[in-house]
């Protein structure tokens, strides 16, 4: 279904956006911190992915995990010395920008781990079909398009902070009732009240999130805050993807060790590994909340120009 989507954006984006260029004194491209960057990360999800299966311990994948970690310092240091970096890192000055591109990183590692997961349980576990399994996130779907209006109203009576953690809390709590499913589930009373509940806390997550990712951003910088707010999600999704392959395959190998007698591809051990990656999944989101809720800091007022204060001596 992708195709015809994108075939129709493709098309429409000539009509419906204008022409914009930056407004910048040069107009340089860092192909070195494009090339680590891009380099680090697809081998560290790489890594992540041959751990399922090599094991985490072995040379194999300590040694692919050592050299994204050293790719991604490289990018860091050619970051540090260009002259025009892809990525200021002077930007990340500002613990509200960095908080919220880290709960961004969670919720993108979650979002994309959870359907991915449950898409093998309602196919592999309930053998449901592809068209049935899309059908079934219909109700997470919708939840989620109604509650990011609703978290507009609520960002603008309670602020950023409480309408994020309080999402990320929902979300955790729906993967909490999705870490019980059974090996023969119903969808209505194992499936349908987590999808909404889940799609509840992602709405109030991604508004919130986005904001915060924004605000008090120099208008300089908001191109790259938007770029890196997308970004974040992007990186969180691919990595939390692996590290949910590799744990839901880890734990449904060791649960085989233990019950020899059943088959690779047998329910029970497919649901046990599924499981313990939403258990992971579930750990993740609480302790993004409890970082939102400590270190998301709100935004600076606006100073108050100094005629203002003026005319407010004079009429006290």
């Amino acid at each position: 279904i992708n195709v015809p989507v994108g075939i129709a954006a493709i098309a429409l984006t000539p009509v419906l956006l204008r022409e914009s260029r930056a407004d910048l004194a040069h107009r340089h491209f860092d192909l070195a911190g494009a090339a680590a960057s891009t380099s680090g990360l697809m081998l560290l999800v790489y890594a992540m992915t041959r751990a399922a299966s090599d094991g985490w311990g072995t040379m194999t994948t300590a040694g692919l995990l050592a050299g994204a970690v050293a790719l991604i310092l490289t990018f860091v240091a050619i970051e540090l010395r260009s002259p025009h970096p892809l990525l200021p890192l002077r930007i990340f000055r500002s613990r509200r920008l960095s908080v919220a591109n880290g709960a961004m990183t969670i919720i993108g590692a979650v979002t994309f781990s959870q359907f991915f997961v449950l898409t093998l349980y309602l196919q592999n576990v309930l053998h449901y079909s592809p068209v049935q399994s899309g059908a079934a996130f219909a109700a997470f779907a919708v939840t989620v398009v109604v509650f990011s209006n609703v978290a507009q109203v609520v960002v603008g009576r309670v602020g950023v902070r409480p309408t994020l953690t309080a999402g990320l809390l929902l979300s955790a709590a729906a993967l909490g009732v999705l870490t019980r499913l059974p090996v023969h589930g119903h969808y209505f009373f194992d499936l349908f009240p987590a999808f909404v509940l889940g799609g509840a806390g992602l709405g109030l997550s991604f508004v919130p999130v986005t904001i915060a990712s924004l605000t008090g951003v120099d208008r300089s910088d908001a191109g790259i805050a938007s770029g890196l707010v997308n970004t974040s999600r992007q990186i969180g999704g691919a990595i939390g993807l692996a590290a949910a392959t590799a744990i839901a395959a880890s734990s449904t190998s060791n649960y085989l060790h233990t019950h020899p007698l059943l088959a690779a591809s047998s329910a029970p051990a497919l649901d046990h590994g599924f499981q313990t990656a939403l258990w992971v999944m579930t750990g993740v989101l609480v302790g993004g909340a409890a970082l939102v809720s400590l270190l998301l800091s709100p935004p600076r007022p606006a100073a108050q120009p100094e005629a203002d204060l003026v005319v407010l001596d004079e009429a006290a």
